[in-house]
């Protein structure tokens, strides 16, 4: 499977970049408790460090806001999942354990304050790209919505739209049948690639050595 970014994307953010990794051979099941406990306590003390921090000053996900409202998304009406995660954790209402493959998702995410996307390749056709969603197009998303994606990031395979930094698609949902998966990091813009890869291997081997499988990291970028 080839993941590219559409040019126009870079010309509207022109140092863009994204993590990818691809898993083979996984297998998804309920977290272990080592997982469930580290996601949880991690949100706990999450939680004391944003009692008297303003949520949009954290720079990743201030930068993230900025993108969505260049590209002609109004970031207050349409938070990128990282913030959404970060809201919910400063108001003690943490996520809840999904599955060993959502998890470690939520946690990484919520440890390097980027959106994170995943995705079972089953249901993915042919390759992906990542360009600027259209007018008209929309999907059924995980939050149980029609969701407007003009002006969003979207990523899409031949037949539709299946992910985003907002929101992803039921279609490639990942469940406890999936045994392949995709994963897309939102990286921070000035983010090192050097710095970038060692954050995709520590991703990659926590998620192997809890959900089996091969796991293989690519860096994209417009520049």
């Amino acid at each position: 499977m080839e993941i590219t970014i559409d040019p126009e994307l870079c010309q509207s953010i022109p140092n863009l970049s994204f993590g990818i990794i691809q898993y083979d051979n996984i297998i998804v099941e309920n977290s272990p408790q080592m997982l469930k406990g580290r996601l949880q306590l991690f949100q706990e003390s999450l939680f004391f460090d944003l009692e008297d921090q303003n949520i949009n000053d954290i720079d990743e996900i201030k930068e993230w806001r900025a993108i969505f409202k260049q590209l002609g998304k109004d970031p207050n009406r349409y938070r990128h999942s990282a913030e959404a995660l970060y809201r919910r954790v400063k108001k003690q209402n943490f996520i809840p354990s999904m599955n060993s493959a959502t998890d470690i998702n939520n946690f990484f995410s919520l440890k390097y304050r980027i959106p994170i996307g995943i995705y079972d390749t089953s249901h993915i056709k042919g390759n992906v790209k990542l360009r600027k969603g259209q007018k008209n197009e929309s999907f059924v998303g995980l939050n149980g919505r029609e969701n407007q994606l003009n002006n969003l990031i979207v990523s899409v395979d031949n037949k539709a739209p299946f992910g985003s930094p907002f929101v992803d698609s039921r279609r490639t949902a990942v469940m406890s049948k999936t045994t392949s998966a995709l994963q897309i990091l939102y990286l921070p813009t000035a983010m090192d690639p050097n710095e970038a890869k060692q954050m995709l291997e520590s991703l990659k081997n926590m998620f192997t050595q809890i959900n089996g499988g091969e796991g293989y990291i690519s860096l994209i970028s417009c520049n």
